[in-house]
């Protein structure tokens, strides 16, 4: 299957590893991986931050670069949610790809039940994992849990309230600092108190937002997007 890759913003900003991960990631599950280099952005900060007319001629761009039926496939919850949902609000009847957020298209869409699909290393490591918001939107529940439990040598140790928030919430971190980094880190103590060394997620922004916090207050835990931990458990 043929499949495009949506790298969202903050990964080709903050984090293209990432991008390099899920191409590794998709192509070991079978499918060829296209990336169309005219992308930029779906539109989401301003679609969330209430600024419509900015946000509709990138939408529309968004929807011109990834034009047909192949499978668009982003390694972000937020932004498969927002050309699903915030597409049809911005504009109505306008007609989108098939998009989809990475470890759902794996599951649902091409029936990985475990991984590795062939051995890799083992690596004992505790992970937490922590559900991006947007990931209810899409009815993820807990689809990356129960793939990253079939990885062996993983452990995935259970969180406390494991749909609270990170704080992160878009614009809502930069506009309501105090509010936001208080937020995370009633977050974080949750995910210490699992016994993690490990903290994974869908959504970088979530990760760039709880690192953030790790750094400034040196709690000494790791972050990682989920689709590195997939890549680091492929045969090298």
């Amino acid at each position: 299957m043929t499949v495009r890759l949506m790298l969202t913003c903050l990964c080709d900003a903050f984090a293209g590893e990432v991008g390099i991960a899920a191409v590794r990631v998709l192509e070991a599950a079978g499918c060829e991986v296209e990336f169309p280099e005219a992308q930029t952005c779906c539109g989401q900060p301003a679609f969330n931050a209430g600024d419509w007319n900015a946000a509709r001629p990138v939408a529309r761009r968004m929807l011109d670069v990834f034009g047909g039926e192949a499978p668009v496939v982003a390694p972000s919850a937020s932004c498969a949610a927002m050309v699903r949902e915030g597409m049809s609000m911005l504009l109505p009847g306008v007609k989108t790809p098939p998009t989809f957020e990475l470890v759902e298209f794996l599951v649902r869409e091409l029936g990985v039940e475990s991984w590795p699909p062939q051995p890799g290393p083992d690596g004992v490591r505790r992970i937490a994992y922590h559900r991006a918001c947007h990931g209810r939107g899409l009815h993820l529940g807990d689809l990356h849990e129960r793939l990253l439990g079939t990885v062996p040598g993983l452990e995935l140790v259970p969180v406390e309230q494991v749909e609270q928030c990170c704080g992160f919430g878009g614009a809502f971190s930069a506009t309501h600092g105090p509010i936001s980094a208080g937020i995370g880190m009633e977050k974080l103590r949750r995910l210490r108190e699992s016994g993690a060394e490990t903290i994974a997620s869908g959504d970088m922004g979530c990760l760039l937002h709880l690192r953030g916090l790790i750094e400034r207050h040196d709690l000494g835990l790791r972050t990682v997007h989920i689709a590195q931990v997939l890549a680091e458990a492929l045969p090298a």
